[in-house]
């Protein structure tokens, strides 16, 4: 298949050419352009002739994992209290695998088309239709994303310089729609211009440091924290169990089924959505292969997957059945390490929103200039133009998370699971793998378990809006 598409008349792209205009060169030729044949122990592979990536193994590792973990880490205890331990880790593991497993679709697919670009695997599998259904659900998706990064600094940065300058009393260095425009000129913006993605590896890792120091503070406050009974500003309503009474509330449940267990289900699987940066981070890893890939995305949710766990359970087990939607509002806000801890979570997600918006940006460059090679202007303003929006959205609506809510819950199961499903039952050609194959079938159940997601979220959000409930949530 791939070298019937390499021998399709088109003649090879200049390699140093188009190694100079970077990854965005991968949209300027057709899928028979990108591939040249090469045997390599007797077997055919492929090789990109168009882009030679430069990223290291780890730094590759760095990015994903940073577009894994989001503000949804901090929602997953609360998930725990409300499925049990049992529970919670079944489901936490299942989801790990199948969010691996999808990116494998993805990356087969890539394989049979020669394409790194997740809109123009929509373009191959339906046409024009296809490619802007791709770039729209990347775009809301990740702008949603970006929404709620930067709503978690809004809300926590002045609570923080207050905590750290408690005699300073200007007042628009302690309001949140000031420092989200001042964070996103000094810190985002600079990092959004780098013109591939692999050069925030460096960024990427030390947000992920940030984290590691959460997990630990986490961690350390269940060994010297006391049952959360005994504090006050801790009251909340007790959660209510088929298996359990409800006024043991410092005991650790393993089975817990109460209205809320079904909310937690979708939460943990927006945990581990990274697809729209997998091929940019696939186009640009140095020697890249399938399986190359593959390992850099197991590495990656295998940590988040462990990071999750200790966070949840620790969290969990520091306050039981009275922990909040948000774990870090449970801690005192007098407490110097807790506020050491909500800067390092917000150092975290404000150096997250640059590795997000690469992908809505190459996105509007699908949609918008599809033909037209790297330049400098296009680049800066796309980048402009979005974090204008975002910084617009954050500071005049109130309920970022509600209004984003139902945008993720579509968005979510599309890019895990139905997108990369389709788009592998579609591509992959049937004289590879019928469509009675075992493969063919597993990835149409695929689709299927992505609409039941779907679907539940959508149910659970509305529900949400008519009840008046409050989940967690968020990515």
């Amino acid at each position: 298949m791939e070298l019937q598409k390499a021998s399709n008349g088109h003649h090879i792209p200049n390699s140093d050419k188009n190694i100079e205009n970077g990854s965005d060169a991968l949209e300027k030729r057709t899928e028979g352009d990108a591939f040249l044949p090469s045997k390599s122990n007797g077997k055919t592979e492929t090789q990109f002739t168009d882009f030679k990536g430069k990223t290291s193994f780890g730094m590759s590792v760095f990015n994903l994992s940073n577009a894994i973990i989001g503000s949804g880490i901090l929602g997953l205890a609360y998930a725990m209290a409300n499925t049990g331990i049992i529970i919670f880790v079944i489901l936490l593991l299942f989801i790990a695998v199948l969010s691996a497993y999808s990116i494998h679709l993805l990356l087969e697919c890539a394989g049979v088309v020669g394409i790194r670009a997740y809109e123009q695997l929509g373009n191959h599998a339906f046409g024009q239709p296809g490619k802007i259904l791709a770039a729209c659900i990347i775009t809301m998706h990740n702008i949603g994303a970006m929404s709620s990064y930067l709503f978690i600094v809004k809300m926590e940065l002045p609570h923080i310089i207050q905590g750290l300058l408690p005699d300073n009393s200007d007042y628009w260095l302690l309001d949140g729609r000031y420092l989200i425009i001042i964070v996103s000129v000094l810190v985002i913006f600079p990092l959004a211009l780098m013109k591939q993605l692999g050069y925030l590896g460096y960024t990427s890792g030390f947000s992920l440091s940030c984290m590691v120091f959460f997990l630990i503070a986490v961690i350390y406050k269940k060994f010297v924290s006391e049952c959360p009974d005994e504090h006050s500003y801790n009251k909340t309503v007790p959660i209510e169990s088929i298996y359990n009474s409800t006024d043991d509330m410092c005991e650790a449940k393993l089975i817990t089924i109460n209205p809320e267990t079904a909310f937690t289900i979708p939460i943990m699987a927006f945990a581990f959505v990274c697809h729209p940066e997998v091929l940019p981070i696939y186009t640009e890893l140095k020697n890249p292969s399938k399986k190359r890939m593959q390992n850099v995305a197991n590495i990656s949710i295998l940590a988040m997957f462990v990071m999750y766990l200790l966070t949840a359970i620790f969290g969990y087990l520091t306050f039981y059945g009275n922990v909040e939607s948000e774990l870090l509002n449970m801690y005192s806000k007098n407490d110097t390490l807790m506020l050491c801890v909500r800067l390092a979570v917000l150092i975290a997600v404000t150096l997250t929103v640059p590795v997000v918006l690469f992908p809505i940006r190459r996105a509007v460059l699908q949609l918008l200039f599809p033909d037209k090679p790297f330049h400098w202007v296009r680049h800066i303003s796309i980048a402009v133009c979005l974090l204008f929006l975002v910084n617009l959205l954050v500071i005049f609506v109130p309920n970022i998370r509600d209004i984003f809510g139902f945008i993720g819950a579509t968005s979510a199961p599309s890019l895990i699971f139905i997108l990369p499903g389709i788009f592998y039952i579609y591509i992959v050609p049937e004289e590879k793998e019928p469509l009675k194959s075992r493969t063919k079938i597993q990835a149409i159940a695929f689709v299927t378990l992505g609409f039941i997601f779907m679907i539940m979220s959508i149910t659970f959000i509305i529900i949400e809006w008519v009840t008046g409930k409050k989940t967690s949530g968020g990515h």
